[in-house]
């Protein structure tokens, strides 16, 4: 049976059609009423049989297939808590239980609480992957592990996107840290992890190390590395690091909301200062140009990228004589000299010095 599951901008609740992988014996009381539940035209009647049925039945192997239609009936109305409680009743881990994790999710969301949230996509996503482990025999069983695998990657999704509106440090931190559990190579943990490493406060920097080591294709992980050489004044680690980001971002799959271009650039400029700051002034020069662009509306590195452009134009032109390149190097100075920045002070002291030894006004 063929599912599909919306990553990004999912606008409404899913009434997933879920196998009903259990043989129901009418000789039995659980089996006559899963009979009755199936024959009941009523939607009340019917909603009352399953939520008698959880009831009494709550570790029946039929419980999730009824405690999914059940969200299918509570998440539409926003009866969030009777969805949560009703797949709390059935939950096993069982790996028919994956459409009941994912409408469990949507009903997280929607009381927009974290607790839930954190839970079931740890649940749901542990269900995806025992899924998604083996090898698919017939395409019943491929489809059903490319449904798991979607679901999977909501889940991850799910803790992203709930991170990106959070304001709490705490709560941040809880949510990324739940998503690094779950998959710390997921295309998600690469988005969350600007806001995750900030949340972590002093110990973000030890983070995006760990991080950056467990997955070579977080950049983003690897750029807040960058920035915590660059504070820490370690010279060669800050372009270690952005060379790895860069690399990364160049080799790894696009990814929607990523503004790889502005990474990139930002990779870019930590190359460049990291050069400059070993006095690497042809290197430093080129990688910094390349940033410059893409660091608008990053004014603490637009400013540093325009005072090291001014330093490295400088002190090339210096070197052999050429004034022309030394007045390239005064351009860079006095724009970083007009913004508001920890080098801004510096940067107007070298306009002066520069425009009295080129006997400039």
């Amino acid at each position: 049976m063929k599912r599909s599951v919306a990553i990004v901008g999912l606008l409404v609740w899913p009434l997933l059609a879920q196998k009903q992988n259990f043989t129901i014996n009418v000789g039995t009381p659980e089996g006559q009423q899963l009979q009755a539940i199936g024959q009941e035209p009523d939607e009340a009647k019917k909603t009352a049989l399953m939520e008698d049925f959880l009831s009494k039945y709550p570790k029946h192997e039929g419980a999730p297939w009824v405690a999914g239609q059940l969200e299918g009936i509570y998440i539409p109305q926003k009866q969030f808590d009777k969805a949560l409680a009703a797949a709390d009743k059935a939950y096993t881990g069982g790996p028919n239980e994956l459409d009941l994790g994912y409408n469990a999710i949507k009903a997280a969301e929607g009381k927009n609480d974290t607790e839930e949230l954190k839970k079931w996509a740890q649940r749901t996503s542990e269900i995806a992957q025992k899924i998604t482990s083996g090898k698919a025999s017939n395409d019943e069983e491929k489809a059903d592990m490319d449904h798991a695998k979607e679901v999977g990657t909501y889940a991850e999704y799910s803790l992203y996107a709930a991170a990106s509106k959070a304001r709490d440090p705490k709560v941040i931190s809880d949510l990324g840290g739940t998503l690094e559990k779950i998959n710390s190579k997921s295309q998600y943990m690469w988005l969350v992890s600007p806001r995750y490493l900030a949340s972590l406060g002093g110990k973000g920097c030890a983070e995006a190390t760990k991080l950056a080591a467990a997955d070579p294709k977080n950049a983003e992980a690897m750029l807040f590395e960058a920035d915590c050489n660059w504070r820490g004044n370690r010279a060669s680690a800050v372009t270690a690091s952005a060379n790895k980001a860069l690399e990364a971002l160049n080799s790894r799959q696009k990814v929607e909301g990523g503004n790889e271009a502005g990474k990139a650039a930002t990779a870019n400029f930590f190359i460049g200062t990291g050069s400059a700051m070993e006095q690497r002034w042809g290197p430093a020069n080129k990688a910094l140009r390349a940033a410059l662009p893409g660091l608008k509306g990053e004014p603490t590195y637009e400013a540093n990228a325009l005072f090291e452009l001014g330093l490295a134009n400088y002190s090339l032109g210096k070197a052999i004589g050429d004034k022309g390149q030394m007045r390239e190097g005064l351009k860079y100075f006095e724009q970083a000299a007009g913004m508001k920045s920890n080098v801004q002070g510096q940067a107007a002291t070298n306009v002066t010095v520069i425009k009295k030894e080129l006997g400039l006004p």
